[in-house]
């Protein structure tokens, strides 16, 4: 005996004819709701950013300051990091140089000057007249002074939340740098 088996259409493809697609007031609600969570979440977003962006900077200048001083041990000449205020913007640059005689410093070829972005209030108290820290073979600081030895970097947007906003970048004599965040 055969049976004869009924083939069913597949359920997938009936739609009900009533709707097919979201509502207007659906979508506005959706939209509202996200708008409302992006507003909440903007100013800490913001902060983050700016915290990030502060450490960063910091960051990379303690960076310098260490390849500085590898160098200077290992291609046993003396080294600095000197800070440089340009005269017109009065923004702060810095750059690692490499002393070939007494007195006449050059710039290593590999590393470019690194521009200090404009948004941080920048104070660099380090030895007069160069404002540099200056590496010998050694390693130690040699133009090291007790008064003399930080580079400050603070940001004007997180002293108005009330967050840390200063980074402060330490030189000691041995060649050790430290990195302190706090508040202004």
């Amino acid at each position: 005996m055969r049976y004869l088996i009924k083939r069913h259409r597949s359920h997938r493809f009936n739609r009900p004819l009533g709707r097919a697609g979201f509502t207007l007031l659906e979508l506005l609600l959706v939209v509202g709701i996200i708008g409302v969570i992006t507003a909440a979440l903007y100013p800490n977003l913001m902060n983050s950013l700016e915290t990030r962006t502060l450490e960063n900077e910091a960051r990379d200048i303690l960076t310098s300051l260490q390849r500085t001083k590898f160098s200077a041990v290992k291609y046993k000449f003396p080294h600095r990091l000197r800070f440089e205020q340009d005269a017109e913007t009065n923004l702060w640059k810095y750059i690692i140089e490499r002393e070939e005689t007494a007195g006449n410093w050059t710039v290593i070829p590999r590393f470019v000057s690194r521009l200090i972005p404009p948004k941080f209030n920048v104070t660099v108290d380090l030895p007069d007249p160069d404002y540099a820290v200056v590496y010998s073979p050694l390693g130690t600081v040699t133009n090291f002074d007790l008064q003399h030895n930080t580079v400050i970097l603070q940001s004007g947007r997180l002293k108005n939340y009330d967050q840390k906003d200063q980074r402060e970048i330490k030189v000691y004599t041995g060649g050790s740098v430290r990195f302190v965040k706090s508040e202004s």
